[in-house]
């Protein structure tokens, strides 16, 4: 495959279904009040995994020959990829080594470790442990995973964008969370090939805006010393697979402020009784402040994921 189309997210699908969840929609009608939309929400957080990472890193292992899921994989992940690839390598059987950043999430790590993959800590950029995952396929013949920059890996993501649609017959944007952009690449693709008239926006925190200044830039463009809530987003640069993507299907990135992404996490956690990572609130962030265009009414944010760990909500709460 050497390019992505609506065709590669149906066959996806067709791969992955049986072992993930088909997730739930979600409304709220404070959220509405708010944000001043028709908010529906598409909880990833209650995905396998506990994000949307699970339906790509299936997509990737069940298309490798069988040669190569007996060599093992390895991969770079701030931590949700590396769940996901660790729990779909325990349901098919297959060896996973995961480099994850010295800060990465305890709760995260403890996750990688529970589904039994090997875990090294090396760096703190996307970067650097994205290197060093390759070095390690390099020197251990492992298959380097990676997380949002292939095909197979965007085809899975996409899935989201396929039940959105099949869901809801009437909608006039899509809100999605950008770190490396597999996740807005696969969900483009499909969703304009199906629906053209429906607007996808991207979504990023302001203190890791690397899509944003792409974006703008027309060229890919890399962050350094990022800091922000939003771990999952902590992505230097988009892919270089997935921008083009981006720059073709995107209508605009939205920004959201530390305070305001807190905010939403909380809003979420106290309003709707549902638990969000900062990386996957940031699209209510953009609703319930705003960021989102009028010409948008009925709007699905994707909640892209529900892993936290107890100390980082406690700051999340303190800083909302």
């Amino acid at each position: 495959m050497n390019m992505l189309t609506a065709k590669h997210v149906e066959q996806a699908y067709e791969r992955i279904h049986s072992y993930v969840h088909k997730t739930t929609i979600l409304t709220s009608k404070t959220l509405n009040e708010v944000s001043g939309l028709e908010i529906f929400m598409k909880a990833e957080n209650f995905q396998k995994s506990g994000s949307f990472k699970i339906r790509g890193a299936l997509n990737f292992l069940l298309s490798m020959d069988e040669r190569e899921r007996e060599r093992g994989v390895v991969t770079g992940s701030s931590g949700n990829h590396g769940q996901a690839l660790a729990f779909a390598g325990k349901m098919l059987k297959i060896d996973v080594k995961v480099v994850v950043p010295q800060d990465a999430s305890p709760a995260k790590v403890a996750a990688i470790q529970g589904y039994g993959a090997k875990l090294e800590r090396f760096g703190t950029s996307s970067t650097e442990r994205l290197r060093r995952a390759q070095e390690i396929s390099e020197q251990e013949q492992r298959v380097f995973v990676p997380p949002f920059d292939h095909y197979w890996i965007m085809a899975g993501q996409g899935t989201v964008g396929l039940e959105i649609l099949e869901e809801l017959d009437e909608v006039d944007a899509i809100l999605v969370p950008c770190g490396g952009c597999g996740l807005i690449a696969g969900i483009s693709t499909y969703v304009k090939e199906k629906r053209p008239s429906v607007r996808i926006y991207g979504v990023e925190p302001d203190q890791s805006n690397s899509t944003y200044l792409s974006f703008k830039a027309g060229r890919r463009v890399e962050l350094h010393n990022i800091q922000t809530i939003a771990d999952g987003l902590r992505t230097a640069s988009p892919g270089e697979l997935t921008f083009p993507i981006v720059q073709r299907y995107v209508e605009d990135v939205l920004l959201v402020s530390e305070r305001e992404i807190a905010q939403a996490v909380v809003f979420l956690l106290e309003r709707c009784k549902i638990l969000v990572e900062p990386s996957g609130a940031v699209t209510v962030a953009a609703a319930m402040f705003g960021k989102v265009p009028s010409k948008n009414k009925k709007v699905v944010a994707v909640l892209s994921g529900g892993n936290i760990d107890k100390q980082r909500l406690t700051e999340i709460f303190a800083m909302s």
